[in-house]
């Protein structure tokens, strides 16, 4: 049993409603991005999390391709890292997952979140699958942080990505999915405009402990990282 309190917070997403979330997130991203971007003011921890989420974004839209939530023509092949990923062609779509995404940012700096995940629900609004990446930024690393390296290491979970399908199930007719923040403490909106973004998540929860597949992990002295895919137990009660 987990023995930290988390917050699910949440930024949804629906097979023909992508604009509802990204139309309220498009300044607030921007101007974030601008403000991250000042590489003088940028402490380790900021550094590791700007390094962290541009994979995140790369990564969230591998999971969708990979579970063919969208036709392949939605997406278009592009290069990261050296390795071959996706990225939606729809503006919507990509500006969706682009905003979730860098919405973290501030609060992954901080140590706040602990999980990011992709998780897939059926018609009746129950998880059928999560993709989680469990975070652990050092918060007393005071290093230069060497960027070639941990990229590196976060390439590796693009390659391990496409073949995992194996390990994934079949989604049912008229799914959805979103992109869900598990943080270790609720970020205070009135000391951060950013917490505005993130809403606690009313989707159901399993019942049961999760069936825990690991897919990918990396340790290192700035960052540690793990990716594993939970599926509902067997035992857990059937709608």
């Amino acid at each position: 049993m987990e023995q930290t309190r988390l917050i699910f917070i949440q930024a949804r997403s629906a097979v023909c409603s992508l604009h509802i979330f990204s139309l309220i997130l498009r300044e607030k991203w921007r101007l974030l991005e601008l403000n991250m971007d000042r590489k003088e003011n940028r402490t380790p921890q900021a550094e590791i999390a700007r390094i962290l989420v541009e994979f995140l974004e790369v990564a969230a839209t591998s999971v969708v391709f990979l579970k063919g939530v969208y036709p392949n023509g939605a997406f278009e092949r592009r290069r990261y890292m050296n390795v071959v990923v996706h990225k939606a062609k729809h503006p919507q779509l990509n500006e969706y997952i682009h905003s979730a995404v860098y919405g973290l940012l501030p609060f992954i700096s901080k140590g706040l979140v602990d999980r990011v995940a992709v998780i897939f629900f059926d018609a009746g609004d129950v998880a059928v699958e999560r993709f989680v990446f469990k975070i652990n930024v050092n918060d007393s690393y005071s290093s230069k942080v060497e960027q070639s390296q941990l990229e590196f290491s976060l390439r590796s979970f693009l390659i391990k990505l496409p073949v995992s399908e194996p390990l994934t199930k079949v989604l049912p007719r008229n799914c959805r999915w979103e992109i869900t923040g598990y943080f270790r403490c609720l970020p205070e909106s009135s000391t951060s405009k950013d917490a505005d973004m993130w809403v606690p998540t009313d989707a159901k929860h399993w019942q049961q402990p999760p069936q825990i597949t690991p897919i990918k992990s990396m340790s290192s002295e700035p960052l540690g990282l793990q990716l594993y895919l939970e599926q509902p137990s067997l035992s857990e009660p059937k709608n």
